[in-house]
């Protein structure tokens, strides 16, 4: 196994039951759009919400 996957594994049983649940469900996605070849589109995606989170934020002037 490579180095990534083992480190990946040990920190799952370190963090918090509800932040293993959450990388558990974002690797499942990166590994989706690897094997969709989406990679880059799926790195746009998440900017693009980025972006548009920081619109919606009230001013604070």
């Amino acid at each position: 196994m490579e180095f990534i996957a083992e480190q990946l594994e040990t920190k799952l049983h370190e963090w918090k039951p509800q932040t293993s649940e959450k990388v558990r469900a974002l690797v499942a996605e990166i590994i989706e759009l690897a094997d969709d070849d989406a990679l880059d589109i799926g790195r746009s995606r998440r900017v693009e919400q980025e972006v548009l989170e920081l619109l919606d934020e009230p001013s604070t002037r």
